[in-house]
């Protein structure tokens, strides 16, 4: 899924498409994309006059206080082709056309899990906040104290899982939570009520320092060129996506949890004090001669 970095990326190489030009038409390639109830036929010709991030949505406002909210999910990427580019087929569910080209939401699979929402009014887009801290607004003592309370809010959870809870912290998913727990050497899963507040703020530096630097990486590259190849697996990542390769801090292979459904890589000398916790997946192949392993005591699930 897309998160802060990439979403922060995609806006940077619309606004100078998109900004200031009227928005000539909408297109939607699937009926199950728009999840609000509202005619789309006023759209057609408002100037569209900013574009802004709300967590891991997209939102493209247009003169009149409406706004264009999209949530790519998992499978989502956009795509910038020539104006009227064909929607409907191959996973294309939505076309905005601008005189000069067509923003293009692609899905990929079968699944239909990207929306778009069209709200009038502030009040109407806040309803669609998940109310996350924005951590890199976070600043001074206050900010310390406000991602400690939140990191530490019930129900309790482990250090990856709270930090990915879009009710939490906004625009966090499992890759850049992977790369936020390597850079502050704790376990992904350690309690977040049993760390400190020494070790919370430093929690916090990574998070802001992992975030603040993809941020910096991926816009850059979209003033170059638009971002066509979004994805969660990047070759200068740390941890995310390793598995087995070594680890840029200390050359120990990385290691990795897989539990409902979601995956965990981490180093086990940077993170957990040289434990290899249990892969489920592994632990379901062995069985017996899994279970007993003083080395590979068991974790409690992500989902």
């Amino acid at each position: 899924m897309p998160e802060l970095p990439d979403i922060e990326a995609y806006l940077v190489a619309l606004r100078p498409r998109l900004v200031s030009k009227p928005l000539l038409g909408l297109r939607l390639g699937s009926p199950f994309l728009l999840r609000s109830v509202r005619d789309l036929s006023d759209l057609p010709g408002r100037p569209i006059t900013a574009l802004r991030r709300l967590g891991k949505r997209v939102v493209i406002d247009l003169d009149g206080d409406t706004a264009l909210v999209l949530h790519l999910m998992l499978a989502g990427r956009l795509h910038w082709q020539r104006r009227g580019a064909a929607v409907g087929s191959q996973g294309r569910l939505l076309a905005l056309d601008v005189e000069a080209g067509s923003l293009v939401l692609h899905e990929a699979g079968k699944e239909r899990r990207a929306s778009l929402h069209v709200v009038d009014g502030e009040a109407a887009l806040r309803a669609l906040d998940a109310g996350g801290l924005e951590v890199l607004d976070l600043h001074g003592e206050a900010g310390k104290v406000a991602f400690r309370e939140r990191l530490r809010a019930p129900p309790g959870r482990t250090l990856k899982r709270a930090l990915t809870e879009a009710w939490r912290f906004a625009g966090i998913g499992g890759a850049y939570g992977d790369e936020i727990a390597w850079q502050a050497q704790l376990s992904p899963f350690s309690r977040c009520q049993d760390l400190d507040d020494a070790r919370a703020d430093a929690l916090l530096a990574a998070t802001q320092q992992t975030m603040d630097a993809w941020r910096d990486r991926l816009c850059a590259e979209a003033m170059q060129a638009f971002p066509s190849k979004v994805t969660a697996f990047r070759p200068e990542m740390a941890v995310h996506g390793k598995h087995r390769m070594p680890c840029p801090r200390c050359g120990a292979a990385i290691q990795r949890v897989v539990a409902g459904g979601r995956e965990t890589n981490y180093c086990p000398p940077c993170q957990t004090g040289g434990r290899v916790l249990a892969d489920r997946m592994l632990s379901q192949l062995l069985r017996d001669d899994w279970r007993g392993d003083p080395l590979r005591p068991p974790v409690e699930p992500e989902g």
